[in-house]
């Protein structure tokens, strides 16, 4: 889908997705202390204006115009820089402590530029999230767009990410409202290394 498509989607409906965060954000994030952060097709905006309210200071970038104006209005005086631009062109020259991609998918040449810049973008010892509905899914889950050359799979994420050291990447399974069948997800966690000198960043924990 286009980002008019995604325009007339976000249109139509008072909120497309859960006003709360994707459920595999916190419990990472919760052991990190705030920093900036990079979300990456953030839609309505509901994992950016999480993170703002927990004191990060964020950057949330889409090409729906329609779905950062309603990221925009709910969020209110959070502090989130809104930026209308494609993901897999999109260019910064900040660094920051935290990049999330969350169900983000796209054709493998675009999935391929979307990681390259989320890992460019990363800081020394920042950390990288993604989750997106994983291949499985289709024959054995729920929900999730029913193309499977889309979906994510440990083989096709895995080589966007060998210059991080991965902590987690597989699959795992999300409660679905009315449905008694989970979906099934890919969860990815990885991080940066950290500078020559072993030194966190500032505004770092230190997970060591």
């Amino acid at each position: 889908m286009d980002s008019h498509g995604w325009d007339n989607r976000y249109e139509e409906n008072e909120l497309v997705w859960s006003a709360e965060p994707n459920m595999f954000l916190p419990p990472i994030i919760d052991d990190l202390a705030p920093g900036t952060a990079l979300d990456l097709a953030c839609g309505e905006g509901r994992n950016a204006i999480w993170l703002a309210r927990e004191g990060w200071d964020v950057t949330a970038v889409d090409f729906s115009p329609v779905g950062i104006e309603k990221g925009r209005q709910i969020a209110g005086d959070s502090a989130i820089e809104w930026i209308v631009a494609d993901v897999t062109t999109y260019e910064t020259e900040r660094e920051f402590d935290l990049v999330i991609i969350v169900y983000v998918h796209l054709p493998n040449d675009e999935t391929v530029d979307l990681f390259g810049r989320a890992v460019a973008a990363l800081a020394p010892g920042g950390t990288l999230v993604g989750v997106g509905h994983a291949r499985r899914n289709l024959s054995e889950g729920v929900g999730g767009p029913p193309y499977p050359e889309i979906l994510w799979t440990e083989n096709r994420i895995a080589p966007l990410v060998e210059s991080l050291d991965v902590i987690s990447l597989g699959e795992t399974l999300r409660p679905v409202e009315n449905s008694a069948v989970e979906a099934i997800d890919l969860l990815l966690h990885a991080m940066k290394p950290q500078t020559a000198n072993g030194s966190s960043p500032s505004g770092w924990s230190d997970l060591n």
